[in-house]
């Protein structure tokens, strides 16, 4: 695989570097200057990418309305999904019918970005009926942090509930912060789960990004039942917590499994600018706070205004301007050919879904779909039929959108 690493340019090959990427940025999607003007890329198409459409013309449908904060959906073998709703979890049927809120939820922080967030089934969901999901946990007032629940789903006439919940994974420490709480799951082809955090946002957080004794923004990697497998990259060193994958992550609200390579590829927020596409490698570092394509959000320099080190990675892409970027998801269906191989991702800020065409590991065109609709968008997956499903974040008008191509 072809990584990138912190090396730092020779004046002449960063004059070259500079003129390329003013070029490639005439024909960019993104209109508006950067906010870290001093800042530049560590190599040609790592950001502003040309725009590249596909051409695919699609219908709109609204499918549901009046969600409260809906964060992630995953869909049931059967073609129908299980959404998640703030403090619930709901089964949703093919026609729109939502069902009442599944009973056996734990108690979840609903304050500013909590709630019950992203859902994934069992690989062997067909045989167990069993599902995870992600939420933000409360502790001794006023403490939270992200946890990994799973529990074996329970259909019965009128309402469906949850038996034999476990909680698998609880980030610590615990904070007294509402936000940041990552909470993406993803169940890589080995079995094992991969689970996002945060750094949750206050100062107090930040700089245990790169703490390896604590879980605060970790990407981690657990079994289903939330041992730790024997192959990650810190087990054995008694000063780290082995369920760690990968370290220096601000708030990593994307994750998605790679249809071909099987490798995890993720996306984060970062603060005025530096949203990051990265492929996690184990025991790797990405950076934050102390390398960043971003600004405070006060325009000051974070740390030193690094954004190169040595033995630290750079993303594959970054964005600056953000998009806010949340959920993401490879089109891998034969529907429709011109999106086959996309990266799709929703955008909070950016208020669009972008659709990156990707060569190899690297982002060499983006478009941005639904941008007249000027919602929030929280999450986007691909149906059964090769649509494009997509969750709005907006409290009690949250909406499930569906995009059909004509």
């Amino acid at each position: 695989m072809n990584r990138f690493s912190g090396t730092a340019f020779s004046a002449s090959l960063f004059g070259i570097l500079f003129i390329s990427v003013a070029s490639a940025e005439q024909n960019s999607v993104e209109g508006r200057p950067p906010n870290a003007l001093q800042q530049s890329p560590a190599f040609e198409g790592q950001t502003r990418a040309p725009e590249q459409k596909a051409g695919v013309a699609f219908d709109v449908e609204t499918i549901l309305s009046g969600l409260d904060h809906p964060w992630g959906m995953v869909f049931l073998p059967d073609g129908r999904m299980l959404l998640s709703d703030r403090t619930t979890i709901r089964i949703v049927a093919e026609d729109g019918a939502i069902s009442l809120p599944i009973i056996g939820v734990p108690t979840v922080d609903t304050g500013d970005q909590g709630g019950v967030l992203d859902l994934a089934l069992d690989p062997n969901f067909s045989d167990n009926n069993r599902i995870f999901f992600t939420f933000s946990e409360p502790g001794e007032k006023p403490l939270t942090s992200t946890a990994v629940a799973r529990a074996t789903l329970v259909e019965r006439e009128g309402q469906a509930k949850l038996d034999n919940l476990t909680i698998i994974f609880s980030q610590s420490p615990k904070l007294d912060s509402r936000q940041h709480y990552g909470g993406r799951i993803a169940f890589a082809q080995d079995g094992n789960l991969f689970v996002t955090t945060g750094e949750r946002y206050v100062l107090e957080g930040r700089p245990q990004a790169q703490a390896l004794d604590s879980l605060l923004g970790k990407i981690v990697r657990i079994r289903p039942n939330g041992s730790i497998p024997a192959d990650n990259p810190f087990v054995g060193n008694d000063d780290v917590r082995p369920e760690i994958w990968s370290s220096g992550h601000r708030n990593v609200q994307g994750a998605a499994i790679h249809p071909s390579t099987g490798e995890l590829w993720t996306i984060e927020h970062g603060p005025r600018g530096g949203d990051e596409l990265n492929i996690p490698q184990a025991g790797k570092n990405y950076g934050w706070p102390i390398v960043t394509y971003g600004v405070e959000y006060n325009g000051d320099t974070i740390g030193a205004g690094l954004t190169q080190k040595e033995g630290i990675e750079q993303p594959i892409y970054y964005w600056d301007p953000v998009i806010a970027p949340s959920g993401m998801v490879f089109y891998n269906s034969d529907a429709v050919p011109e999106w086959k191989g996309s990266l799709f991702i929703a955008g909070l800020g950016g208020r669009h879904i972008a659709r990156l065409t990707l060569d190899g590991n690297r982002v060499v065109g983006e478009e941005r779909l639904l941008v007249d609709l000027k919602e929030r968008f929280r999450d986007v997956e691909v149906g059964p039929d090769g649509s494009l499903y997509v969750l709005t974040n907006t409290r009690f008008d949250g909406k499930l959108l569906k995009l059909t191509p004509k």
